[in-house]
């Protein structure tokens, strides 16, 4: 069940390096629980379901957790559920109902892909919840799952580019040792370099980024339908591509960050970065400039789009004013510094290896945003809607490579993006 609207967001600090899980309260900062030797998936994230829970894998142990933040304020554990599935998790996802998911497995610490195992789970199956696992190609693919009264498991995998469609009772009903799942279908990509996934259970819409644009399946019962391509270009802003795509529910809008510039990652300070939005009712798209550096994931908080920008001269949180009003366009609201991190990448080396990186995270139904700092143990959160900062967490370990954040409202409605983020 739903838990009251009055209840204080939750903010749940993931340290994948240390183990540890950590459930804060806001905007206090009270810690109400703690999961110790738990390892997250940081590549396939948390992913909402309804009733306000969340799930998560644990990497090391080779579970998907599912957790109730709040839970403890009742006097119920934080983990409602755990399931086997196979690791290591690389995207993760679920119908729109929240019974049916899949997980699939990518490189972990390997130089290259040696497991194509992928999970089918049912939470809702009636001896209590279910997993399978099959086997299909090796790599790094993504993963959607429709829904429908027959929900279909879509994979994007980037090399060749191709969807692979599988009905998830079919996976469901696979014989034990990790047999092979042959696709029912398999639709084409013009690219080898997918990378971003989201879906839209309003029209049944799928979406794939890759190089050449963001990819559009139409589900249409039980059939999926190709439909033109979004292109990355808008607003008179040429070239890049975005390598992150998310839906925001309640501007029903996808977003992403398009980079362009360099294609070294010595160079990194030199990308440039665009937010790019297409508006999934009207059909508008457009970009805006955000600065240059590094700018990967976003934030979606009730009235802005949340990103946070890593550059040598200084780091900062960049608020994105997004009204929901049809033909309202997003522009910068505000520009936060943040506090510099002392082992931030550096000119000359790439942005993401052996070096500190930042989460973040938002709530489609409130205003606050929790930015992390790697290496410190530190979560900044701010309030988007005064542009100002509203307190600075301390966590018990550092949030080596930034660790990862959740943070959650009750009722948002952030499951209505059914994608592992």
């Amino acid at each position: 069940m739903p838990h009251p609207p009055h209840l204080p967001p939750r903010l749940l600090v993931a340290d994948q390096v240390a183990g540890r899980i950590g459930l804060l309260g806001l905007p206090d900062g009270d810690e109400r629980a703690a999961l110790h030797h738990r390892h997250l998936a940081e590549h396939a994230g948390f992913l909402a379901l309804p009733d306000d829970l969340l799930a998560c894998v644990d990497d090391r142990a080779g579970e998907l957790l599912v957790l109730d933040p709040y839970g403890p304020d009742t006097g119920r554990p934080l983990v409602r559920r755990r399931i086997p599935v196979a690791v290591p998790a690389e995207h993760l996802a679920a119908a729109p109902g929240g019974r049916h998911l899949a997980v699939t497995t990518g490189l972990g610490r390997n130089e290259e892909a040696w497991t194509g195992l992928l999970t089918a789970v049912d939470l809702g199956a009636p001896d209590g919840a279910v997993a399978v696992r099959v086997r299909g190609r090796t790599g790094e693919p993504g993963v959607t799952v429709l829904g429908g009264p027959s929900p279909l498991v879509v994979l994007r995998h980037r090399e060749p580019g191709e969807l692979l469609v599988h009905r998830h009772r079919d996976l469901m009903a696979a014989p034990p040792s990790c047999p092979p799942a042959d696709p029912v279908r398999r639709i084409g990509l013009p690219d080898a370099d997918g990378h971003g996934d989201a879906y839209d259970p309003v029209t049944g819409r799928v979406f794939a980024a890759a190089g050449s644009g963001v990819h559009r399946l139409r589900h249409d019962g039980e059939g999926l339908a190709a439909e033109p391509p979004l292109p990355w270009d808008a607003d008179g802003r040429t070239g890049g591509r975005g390598y992150y795509l998310r839906l925001d529910p309640v501007r029903r809008t996808l977003w992403s960050c398009v980079r362009g510039g360099p294609t070294a990652p010595g160079q990194w300070p030199e990308w440039t970065n665009d937010a790019w939005w297409h508006r999934l009712d009207t059909g508008t798209t457009g970009r805006l400039e955000l600065g240059p550096g590094l700018v990967f994931r976003l934030a979606v908080t009730a009235r802005h789009i949340a990103y946070s920008r890593v550059h040598p001269d200084g780091d900062e949180l960049i608020l994105l004013a997004a009204p929901a009003t049809p033909g309202a366009r997003p522009h910068i609201a505000a520009r936060l510094p943040l506090p510099a991190m002392a082992g931030a990448p550096r000119r000359g080396g790439t942005p993401w290896d052996g070096v500190q990186r930042r989460a973040v995270a938002a709530s489609p139904g409130a205003g606050l945003v929790a930015v992390s700092r790697g290496g410190h143990g530190e979560v900044h959160v701010f309030d988007a809607d005064l542009a100002e900062p509203v307190t600075t967490l301390t966590l018990p370990t550092p949030l080596d490579d930034g660790g990862h954040l959740a943070l959650v409202t009750p009722g948002d409605g952030a499951h209505a993006d059914p994608v592992g983020r």
